[in-house]
C-alpha cells in the first residue's frame, strides 16, 4: 500500500481482514488516541506491580527468611526476586527480535500484541494466589511471566507509532501515550492504597487480602482498557500474504533488518546513546526505592509519597519536553534531559540519612526525576521512530530498540550491585551512573541532524 499523506490509499485496516470497522488513516485523532490508550491500560503494571505494591508485599512475606528455596536452589529472597526480573528481561531480549520478524513478515503484529497483553494481565491476576512462603514459586513464576507479557507487548505497541502518526506528530503522540499512562496508573494506585491502608473500611481483617485483590484489579484494568486499543489498531497494515514457512521467513526478515541497521550510521549512533542513558535511567528507576529504604532509611509511606510525586511530575515533564522538542529539536532536548539526569545522580550522591529532613530532599529529588523521566522516555521513542528508514518492518526495528533497553537494564543493575559490593555504598554506585549519562551525551553530539530529527 502507498504511504503518502493526504491520500485515501493510506488506510490502516485491511478491508479483507476487518470489513466491519471504519477505516482510519495515519494521523487520525481516533487512531492516535486508541494507540495512546494502551499506555493507560498497561502502565498500571509498571507502577503498581513493578514499583509500588508488589515489591513491598513480596518483601513483607519474605522478610523473616534469610534464605528461600526455589527449583532446588537456596537464595536470598530479594536476590531471587531480582534474578527473576533479570531472567524475564533476557527472555524478552531473546524472543522479541525473532517474533517481531515473524510479525512483520506475516502482518500479524496486532495478534502478538494481544497475546503478550493477555499473558501479562492473566499472570498479574495469578499473583493473587501468592499468599505466603509456602507457595513462593507462584510469586516468582508469575512475576517472570507478567514481566515478559508487559515488555513483550511494549515492543509491538511501540512499533505502531510510525504507522499511526506522521513524523511531525510523533513527539506529541509519544508524549500523549506516556501522559495517559502516568495518569491512569496514579488513579488506580490511589484506589489500591486506600484499600490497603484502610482495609477495615472494606471489611478486611488485615492488609493482606486487599493487597492481593490489587493484583487482580491491575490485571482487569490492563486487559479491559486494552480492548479500546485493539478495537481501533490495524492489523496487516501492508496487506502481506505470508507463505507457509513463515517462521523461517521471519528469521530472514530479522537478518534483513539487522543488515539494514548497519547501513544507517545515525541509527547506530542513536542506539548507542540510548543504550548508555538507559543504563542510568532504568537502574535509577528500579533502585530508587531500595536507595530510599536502605541508604536513607525512609519509611514505606514516604517512599510511596515519592513515587506519587514522580508520577505526577512526569505528566508535566512529558508534556513540556514534547513542546520543547518542537522548538529546539529532538537531539538538543534529549541532551537537556541527560544533563538533568546527571544532576540527579550528583544530588543523590550528596544525600545522607543523618541530614535533617532528608525526606524533603528525597521528595525534591523525586520531583526532578519525574520531570525528566517522562521526557526522556517519550522523546527517545519518537526520535527513534523518526530515524527509521522507509520500511514495512517497524516491529523488527523496534525489537532492536527494545533489546537495547533490556540489555542496558541487565548491565546497569549488575554494575550497580557490583559497585555496592566493592564500595559498600549505594551513593558511590549512583555517582558512577552519571558516567553513562556523560557517554550518551557525547554520542548524541555525533548524531547529525536530518529532515525530521533536528
Amino acid at each position: 500500500m502507498l504511504l503518502e499523506r493526504g491520500t485515501s490509499v493510506f488506510c490502516y485496516i485491511s478491508i479483507a481482514n476487518q470489513p466491519n470497522l471504519t477505516m482510519l488513516q495515519r494521523g487520525d485523532k481516533k487512531l492516535i488516541n486508541a494507540w495512546a490508550f494502551y499506555d493507560w491500560a498497561n502502565s498500571v503494571y509498571s507502577l503498581v506491580i513493578a514499583t509500588a505494591v508488589f515489591p513491598i508485599y513480596y518483601a513483607a512475606l519474605t522478610k523473616n527468611h534469610e534464605s528461600v528455596s526455589f527449583l532446588g536452589g537456596t537464595f536470598d529472597p530479594i536476590s531471587l526476586y531480582n534474578y527473576a526480573l533479570s531472567f524475564s528481561f533476557l527472555v524478552v531480549a531473546f524472543i522479541s527480535p525473532v517474533l517481531s520478524g515473524i510479525a512483520d513478515y506475516t502482518g500479524n503484529k496486532k495478534k502478538f500484541l494481544k497475546f503478550f497483553c493477555l499473558l501479562g494481565a492473566l499472570s498479574v491476576m495469578s499473583l493473587y494466589f501468592f499468599d505466603g512462603i509456602a507457595n513462593l514459586w507462584v510469586g516468582i513464576v508469575f512475576t517472570i511471566l507478567a514481566s515478559i507479557g508487559f515488555w513483550g507487548s511494549i515492543v509491538f505497541y511501540n512499533s505502531y507509532l510510525p504507522e499511526v502518526a506522521f513524523p511531525e506528530q510523533q513527539d506529541k503522540v509519544s508524549a500523549k501515550g506516556f501522559i495517559y499512562g502516568y495518569v491512569g496508573s496514579i488513579l488506580l494506585l490511589i484506589v489500591n492504597l486506600l484499600m490497603i491502608q484502610n482495609y477495615a473500611w472494606f471489611g478486611f481483617e488485615d492488609s493482606a487480602m486487599p493487597t492481593r485483590l490489587t493484583f487482580v484489579l491491575v490485571g482487569v484494568w490492563w486487559l479491559g482498557f486494552a480492548q479500546i486499543t485493539f478495537k481501533r489498531l490495524p492489523n496487516n497494515v501492508f496487506n502481506r500474504k505470508p507463505q507457509k514457512d513463515y517462521i523461517w521467513k521471519g528469521f530472514n526478515e530479522l537478518k534483513k533488518v539487522y543488515r539494514e541497521l548497519k547501513e544507517f550510521p545515525r541509527l547506530k549512533i542513536f542506539l548507542g546513546a540510548f543504550f548508555m542513558f538507559s543504563i542510568g535511567v532504568q537502574t535509577i528507576v528500579l533502585m530508587a526505592g531500595v536507595f530510599g529504604s536502605n541508604e536513607l532509611e525512609l519509611e514505606t509511606s514516604k517512599l510511596i509519597m515519592t513515587i506519587l510525586i514522580v508520577q505526577l511530575v512526569a505528566v508535566v515533564g512529558a508534556y513540556l519536553f514534547s513542546r520543547l522538542s518542537t522548538k529546539i529539536g529532538n537531539i538538543a532536548t534529549l541532551k537537556v534531559t541527560i544533563v538533568i539526569w546527571g544532576g540527579v545522580c550528583f544530588i543523590a550522591f550528596l544525600l545522607d540519612k543523618s541530614q535533617p529532613n532528608v525526606e524533603l530532599y528525597f521528595y525534591g529529588l523525586g520531583g526532578i526525576l519525574g520531570l525528566v523521566l517522562g521526557a526522556i522516555q517519550s522523546i527517545s521513542r519518537s526520535t527513534y521512530s523518526k530515524l527509521l528508514p522507509e520500511t514495512q518492518d517497524h516491529a523488527t526495528y523496534f525489537s532492536f530498540y527494545d533489546v537495547t533497553e533490556k540489555v542496558a537494564i541487565v548491565l546497569g543493575t549488575f554494575v550497580f550491585g557490583a559497585l555496592i559490593g566493592i564500595t559498600g555504598s549505594m551513593q558511590a554506585s549512583v555517582l558512577v551512573l552519571a558516567g553513562f549519562f556523560l557517554l550518551s551525551f557525547i554520542l548524541l553530539s555525533f548524531l547529525k541532524k536530518s529532515k525530521h530529527v533536528q
